[in-house]
């Protein structure tokens, strides 16, 4: 699985009510979570996202409650992936969960400016950004999280493996 787009950056340490806050979780719309994603960092944030960019954050992204609409609205939002320097470890999990590609890449993240043009090989665990001509590389997704991927999520997954 391969994604190619322009680096959005947000900081460190961005909860989960900075990615959707409290008032928009009236709903589990992807569409209408991802309207609102980022909100509670920077009002209009998504304004600037094209589909298959890519969020770059730095460390601990996803701190906080624990709420799948946060990947949710990442998604809704046409984001497929976010690399990070860490996760929360809930939002990981979350994360592929709801189809959510995430990649740590520890320091390396400071290699990564917003705007950047990037390409990111989840299968090599491979990011090469386009604009400065620098390959960084992390884990891959391992094989089951791909089928957990693949399969559009974990609800989608346990459908699959039920139905077969």
């Amino acid at each position: 699985m391969t994604v190619k787009g322009n680096a959005h950056k947000v900081g460190a340490h961005i909860d989960t009510d900075a990615i959707i806050p409290a008032r928009f979780l009236v709903t589990t719309d992807p569409e209408e979570l991802g309207a609102n994603c980022m909100e509670g960092l920077e009002h209009g944030w998504i304004k600037r996202v094209k589909k298959n960019d890519i969020m770059v954050a730095d460390e601990n992204f996803g701190c906080g409650s624990s709420r799948e609409h946060a990947p949710i609205s990442i998604l809704g939002a046409g984001i497929p992936v976010v690399v990070a320097h860490s996760f929360a470890r809930i939002f990981y999990r979350n994360g592929f969960n709801m189809g959510l590609i995430l990649l740590e890449v520890g320091d390396d993240v400071s290699r990564i400016s917003d705007g950047d043009e990037l390409e990111v090989d989840a299968d090599k665990g491979e990011i090469k950004n386009l604009t400065t001509g620098e390959t960084i590389t992390c884990n891959p997704v391992p094989p089951f999280m791909k089928e957990i991927l693949n399969s559009g999520g974990l609800v989608e997954y346990v459908k699959k493996r039920l139905a077969g």
